[in-house]
């Protein structure tokens, strides 16, 4: 009697019970998403009953050119108890013409998209059907990325909706953001990709038109997307996917939000960093210098490092087995594409801990990022001296870079000042100790010397936030050894600037001369309204004003300056809607605005978008709201009857203020 040749009909891949163990359920795709290093069970249909002689072997290849030398491609036989390239397999269970299969990827395995065929003798079962997608594994304590604790692992990983910090250092705003990384599983759509993780992510190219995303700081975004109008990152990598076109145009909370999103997509855990006066070390000699003319303007040819107000990147939580002991954990990534790294731009990851102890030749890029966070500020006065320019420090600032270090707290919406695990406290000796280390590893001497003052001892710059259409208070607050009468000459240079610091419009310079008595002293300078308001209106971006001022004893030509920056304010608006929703019925969301501004708005316009309800929607308030007036808007959606019960974020957006709503969405 002849043998039937035994052959696999159908491979259940019991995606349901294997994406609960793997935490991979809300993944919106047909293909299971397992993670490595932990076992995941099959459930073969035979077209015969499994005897002891039958040839069963299980293939997982991926790649372009599947190799077992490239561990690219992986041979099991489940009823062989051995193991290559440490999977296994083993037969579980076998009922009739069905078994059930368990596999075991090994903890270091390649990331990527795999085909699995099952080998039965000369047969072999191929389907285009039978495609998984292997990610990092947090929850595995072999795994390089694996984090310890639960809820750390649920905020970095499975949370889809988040925010981004922004503003200036004393005037802090949140904008939420939709990473939304499990509606665009598999991270890499590609017919074929692979990742040897976790280091190759930092490689990913922001290189103009090559990557995923064109920066742009001009203001004008005619042929793209404004920057500030996007809410989240599956639009843009559904549209670079579909496209294979860099979208148009991010800056860096965009770019943060996008990598923030692969690597959690990817199964490594990553939170979004905001650095509030975060500097850019163009000469990297860890000290950021700006030189001025006796007006206070700056001198843009001399003045080639910057201040940024804010600077949004990323964290990645990783082991480090490529360095000396003592530098696993967070690592600082920076998708912005500011420098090239070793030919492209990328920049990091850059270990925490180095960054914090001033170990400036970590690799990758721990020298640049140590001075976004905690380099010295010098400011350089450009005298002409005898038809010859004389450099001057007339100010030494140690603890203005690197401010306020914020990212969204575990578990709750509000922020979480991480700072501490960037640097020490600034003005301790810690600190101070680190930058003498980071300046003795740079191997140069210091060109600068803390400026000897016989009166002076400190000056500084408030102000409060700008309310559209009023005027600008800079309180200047000058602090002496003397109480003696003196006269001072105080001397302001204002200017619009976008975040990164580059100049938008000069509005116009304010000299005053005062006569101060006492140890503390304030003068005070007043910008009016009318000097900024027209710029603001040619403006796409949310620029800040910022002022530059020289005070200088007329008595003893003592000299001191220092910086200011001031953002706007917005009205804030309120939002109605229900704390829960009904599946498969209308959600309405009702939006209040009143101006309370010195001024008419025109073009306001309110947009509205949900994860899983709808994409986003804008509405226009077609006339101007003049002071004082009350507007309404009104959207609607039905929930979808496929929608799971779970929070859904609600965003509403007026101008660049952003909101957000959590509901509770109920079942029928």
């Amino acid at each position: 009697m002849l043998q039937r040749k035994l052959k696999v009909l159908l491979i259940d891949f019991l995606k349901q019970e294997n994406a609960v163990s793997h935490h991979t359920w809300e993944f919106q795709t047909s293909n299971p998403v397992f993670r490595r290093g932990q076992v995941f069970h099959l459930r073969l249909v035979l077209n015969q009953p499994l005897q002891s002689y039958h040839e069963l072997k299980l293939e997982f290849s991926t790649g372009p050119n599947p190799s077992i030398a490239k561990h690219t491609l992986v041979v099991l036989d489940p009823r062989t108890p051995s193991d290559h390239h440490n999977w296994q397999a083993t037969l579980q269970n076998e009922s009739g013409k069905e078994v059930t299969v368990a596999v075991t990827s090994t903890p270091n395995a390649i990331l990527g998209k795999y085909q699995l065929h099952v080998k039965t003798g000369k047969h072999i079962l191929k389907s285009e059907e039978n495609i998984l997608y292997l990610l990092c594994n947090p929850w595995c304590k072999e795994d390089t990325v694996f984090m310890p604790d639960e809820d750390e692992r649920k905020e970095y990983i499975l949370n889809d909706t988040g925010c981004h910090y922004v503003g200036a250092a004393r005037s802090i705003k949140y904008k939420p953001w939709n990473f939304g990384q499990v509606m665009i599983c598999p991270p890499c759509s590609s017919e074929e990709w692979t990742l040897t993780p976790p280091l190759c992510v930092w490689q990913m190219s922001f290189e103009k038109g090559q990557g995923v995303l064109v920066g742009n700081w001009t203001g004008n975004y005619q042929d793209g997307t404004a920057p500030y109008k996007w809410t989240g990152s599956a639009p843009i990598l559904q549209q670079y996917y579909s496209t294979k076109q860099a979208v148009r145009f991010g800056q860096c909370w965009v770019f943060a939000g996008i990598l923030t999103t692969v690597l959690r997509a990817l199964g490594i855990p990553a939170r979004s960093v905001t650095a509030f006066d975060s500097a850019h070390d163009t000469e990297k000699n860890l000290t950021v210098d700006t030189y001025v003319n006796e007006n206070g303007e700056k001198i843009t040819n001399m003045s080639r490092d910057s201040v940024w107000n804010f600077h949004v990147w990323t964290d990645a939580w990783m082991k480090r087995p490529d360095l000396p002991k003592g530098y696993d954990g967070w690592q600082a990534v920076d998708a912005t594409p500011q420098e090239r790294s070793q030919g492209v731009f990328c920049c990091g990851p850059s270990p925490l801990t180095a960054i914090r102890k001033g170990d400036i030749f970590i690799v990758y890029d721990t020298r640049f990022v140590f001075s976004e966070v905690n380099g010295d500020r010098l400011i350089w006065l450009v005298k002409m001296v005898n038809g010859q320019e004389e450099l001057h420090v007339i100010s030494m600032e140690t603890t203005s870079i690197g401010k306020n270090i914020s990212t969204k707290a575990v578990g709750q919406d509000r922020r979480r000042d991480i700072t501490y695990e960037y640097k020490y406290p600034e003005g301790s000796p810690e600190e101070r100790q680190v930058m003498d280390h980071a300046f003795l590893l740079l191997s140069s001497e210091r060109e600068h010397r803390r400026p000897v003052k016989e009166n002076f001892l400190h000056m500084s710059v408030q102000s409060d936030d700008a309310l559209l259409g009023n005027p600008v208070n800079f309180t200047v607050i000058l602090k002496r050894k003397t109480a003696a009468l003196q006269n001072v000459n105080i001397s302001g240079s204002f200017e619009l600037q976008l975040y990164t610091g580059k100049k938008v419009a000069k509005l116009c310079d304010l000299n005053k001369t005062s006569q101060i008595q006492g140890q503390v002293s304030e003068v005070t300078l007043t910008l009016d309204s009318k000097t900024y308001i027209n710029s603001l209106a040619i403006l796409d971006d949310e620029p800040v004003i910022r002022g530059f001022i020289i005070a200088e004893i007329v008595e003893s030509k003592e000299i001191l300056a220092s910086e200011v920056f001031t953002s706007f304010q917005y009205p804030e608006f309120s939002v109605e809607l229900p704390n829960t929703g009904r599946v498969g019925q209308l959600l309405v969301c009702n939006c209040i605005f009143r101006n309370t501004l010195a001024i008419p708005l025109t073009d306001v316009k309110f947009s509205l978008e949900s994860l899983g309800i709808s994409s986003l929607q804008t509405s226009e308030h077609g006339t101007a709201v003049s002071l004082g007036e009350t507007i309404r808007s009104q959207q609607s959606n039905r929930i979808p009857i496929k929608t799971m019960t779970q929070e859904f974020n609600i965003k509403i957006k007026f101008k660049q203020r952003l909101t957000l709503r959590k509901i509770v969405l109920i079942n029928k």
